[in-house]
Order: structure tokens, then sequence, then C-alpha cells
């Protein structure tokens, strides 16, 4: 049997899945801490020993993702507000980045300093439609020179500008990596090249620079930031059903939420977004979390009108109990009720957030009625009973009165064994694996 070793090194455990690249099945998983304090190595190590005990896997291929130290911290500077900046930004949170600024304009004293502040890892520089007024993004460009900038920079505006503007900045000797813009045409996003760029970045700047690990073996072995790898997966799932899924992971910061949808031929004329649609898209929400995010879902469901006024105190004093103490494990079943709750919370909130288009930036929000699956990620909704899981999940497909059409016949399902990102770092050299992987554990077709 020829086996793979897939692993995610995330912000608190590394979890590694064992899969076997003749059957596209999990031969084993394991998990341990995330060694951030010391070597990540060590915990990755720690984890892949333990789910290959046993096992033939001398030689095996690694396929590794990460998000540890805070992930891929992205900046977007764009033409405005509301066009080329909100597609700079939907295409940043389609390449698993954080991002963490977003300016629009010409860049003066005021905003460079603010954008340093953001302490980005990468900058996307977009602007401009393909033919179109390049002024601005030249402008940008040039103000980056000048300011000795050092972050990378991937460039994804007006075509024209494209070659010249890459090598100002190459002169100046900032980073520089080209994409396809961004927003070719008005209501046309394109974010496949810009996103690969990002990628090809994250793994030749960035993760090397986090300090995560002594050596380059670390920065050798990552493949993709974990929310790319994550959503490649979702892309294959969706690709294999056939129809339109959303994905909500619930993590111990944040809640990031996954949807593709088929593309819809009247999305056309005067009424269409002129940012783009992009039908592949993640959310994140930095305020809704299981532990250090824990109070930000009390706050967000009271301002959603989601938690009775009765119940508000008890469960804000358990939400600040989690965020004091991140490795809060439950103990009883009272402890397990609250975890329960703040999970369906946080699910419900972060769903029609994406659903409504306010965290999307989309003015007619995400039209998720035509979902066929809804998949529950993360390790409170992974390590729950079934019963408990489906109730999280029931939350989000019964939230009638939220502002956003739920799905008419969606199936819950749990990603148990964690392996939409382990498909989604096969898919490029085994795209069989991973859609057998995904059909088995998540029932694609």
């Amino acid at each position: 049997m020829s086996v793979a070793v897939c692993a995610d090194v995330g912000s608190t455990y590394t979890k590694v899945a064992v899969v076997d690249l003749d059957g596209g099945r999990l031969v084993a998983a394991a998990s341990a801490p995330t060694t951030v304090g010391t070597d990540v190595l060590h915990g990755l190590d720690a984890a892949v020993a333990a789910a290959t005990a046993g096992l033939d896997a001398a030689g095996a291929p690694w396929y590794v993702c990460s998000s540890a130290g805070g992930g891929l911290r992205l900046a977007v500077v764009g033409y405005e507000p509301l066009v080329t900046a909100q597609a700079g930004r939907r295409v940043g949170l389609s390449a698993g980045a954080n991002v963490v600024h977003v300016a629009a304009g010409r860049l003066g004293a005021a905003e460079l300093a603010a954008l340093r502040a953001a302490r980005p890892d990468v900058v996307l520089l977009v602007g401009g439609t393909d033919g179109g007024d390049a002024e601005v993004l030249t402008h940008n460009a040039t103000r980056l020179a000048k300011a000795r900038w050092r972050v990378p920079v991937v460039l994804a505006g007006n075509a024209d500008a494209r070659v010249e503007l890459c090598d100002l900045l190459a002169a100046a000797k900032v980073p520089v990596t080209a994409a396809e813009n961004v927003l070719p045409r008005i209501g046309v996003l394109a974010p496949a090249s810009a996103r690969a760029a990002i990628r090809e970045v994250f793994l030749r700047h960035v993760i090397g620079g986090k300090r995560l690990s002594r050596g380059g073996r670390f920065a050798a072995l990552v493949r993709a930031a974990t929310p790319d790898a994550v959503l490649t997966g979702v892309e294959v799932l969706a690709d294999s059903l056939g129809g339109d899924l959303v994905v909500v992971d619930v993590g111990g910061a944040t809640t990031d939420v996954y949807s593709v949808l088929t593309p819809d031929e009247r999305d056309t004329g005067p009424g269409r977004e002129v940012a783009g649609t992009l039908w592949r898209a993640r959310t994140v929400e930095g305020d809704l979390g299981m532990r250090w995010s824990a109070p930000g879902v009390v706050r967000a469901a009271v301002e959603e009108r989601l938690l009775d006024p009765a119940q508000v105190d008890d469960l804000a004093a358990a939400a600040a109990a989690r965020a004091a103490d991140p490795g809060f494990l439950p103990g009883g079943d009272a402890d397990r009720a609250a975890d329960r709750r703040i999970a369906a919370l946080a699910a419900t909130v972060a769903v029609r957030r994406h659903a409504r288009g306010g965290a999307t930036g989309e003015r007619g929000g995400r039209d998720l009625r035509d979902v066929r699956l809804l998949v529950g990620s993360g390790g409170v909704l992974r390590h729950a009973d079934p019963g408990d899981a489906g109730q999280v999940l029931a939350a989000v497909l019964t939230d009638f009165a939220g502002g956003w059409p739920v799905p008419r016949d969606a199936r819950p399902v749990v990603d148990v064994d964690y392996v939409l990102a382990a498909a989604g770092l096969l898919a490029d050299e085994h795209p069989g694996v991973a859609r057998g992987l995904l059909r088995h554990h998540l029932g694609g077709h």
C-alpha cells in the first residue's frame, strides 16, 4: 500500500492524516499540540510518528499546510473602495489570507503609515480594469518604490501597466510577483492568477520568515496556507458533488465560512456586482470562536437577537472562562452544553454574515438556497457526540429569521476525519485520490 502523509500545522494543534494513495481512503490520523514556542517541527514530527505507528510509511511523501504564527497576513491596496479594493479583498480571502488592511485611492504619508502599521506579510496591489485608468495604480506602485518597501508585493491590476510597474518595483528592490488583473472588466472577477501568485509568495517569502522553525526543513515541507488548502478541498468536493455547498469551520479564534455556488448566467446587466461575483468564496469572522473569541460570540448573538436576555449572563461567564484559558476542555454536561451553544451561535452568525453579503462585500448577498451539502468542521464538532454536532448544524439550517434565504434541501455532515485539508493538499498531484477521499468520508458523488 502506497501512502501519503497530510498535515495541517495549526495555531493550537497539528493534525495528521495518512491517506492510501491506491484506494483513496484514510488509513490513520493523529494530532499533537503545535509547538510554536520552541520549533513547530517538534509537534509535527510527534503527530506524524503517532499517525504512522505500525505502518510502512518510510519514504512516504509529506503534504503540509500551515496557519501557525498567524497564517498569511495580507494587505490590499486598490483604486476604489467598492470596486477594485473590494475585488482584491475577496481574492485575498479566497487565497487563504487574513486580510489585515484594505486601502483605496492614492497612498499618501498617512496611508503608507497605516499600511506599515498593519504588518502585512504580502501586499496585493490592484487597480483599474484592463485598458482602463492606470493612474492610481501607477501612483501607488511608485509610492511603494520610493518608500523602500520590502514586503513582497503581488501586482494584479491593469494589464497595460503590468510590465512597466513590475520593472519599477524590481528596480527599487521591492519583491514583486506579477499576476493577471483581478478585475479585468467591470463585473468580472478573475481570482485564479492572483491566488496562485499569493500562494507562491507565501511559500517563497513568508513561511520561512515566521521563525516557526530553525533551519529550512519546515519551509520546504509547507505547500499552502491552511485556508487555501481547505478551499481547494471544498472546490474538489463541490465539483464531485455537482452542486452548491457550504462549509462552516468553527475554530478557537475564528469561524470561517466557505461556499461554492453554481455560476448564474443571469448575473449580467446593471444589477450585477461591479466588483464581480466570486463563485467560490471564503469569509473569516475574527470575533467568533470557541476559545479566544468566545466573548465575541456572545456579543454578536445579542446584537443578532439570538440569545434570550435571561441566558446572556451565564453564557458570557462561560465564554470569558474559555477566553482566559484557551486550552479549556469541557469537564461535564454543563460545560459541553455551553460549548454546543457557543458553537451553534458562532456558526449561525458567521453564515448569516456570509450569506447577507456583508462579509463578502456583495450587495445582494450570496444565494444559498440551492446548497445541497452543509459541512461542519472544527474541533468542537469533530469531537462532539453526533447528536450535539447535528444540533449545531441544525441551528444554521433552521435560521429562518436570519435575514437570508436558508438552503431548501441541504444535508448536514461533519468532517469528523478532517479530510478537507488533506484532499486540498493532494488535489494537484493526486486528483483522483482527493475525490475518492471526499466521496468516502463526506458523501460527494
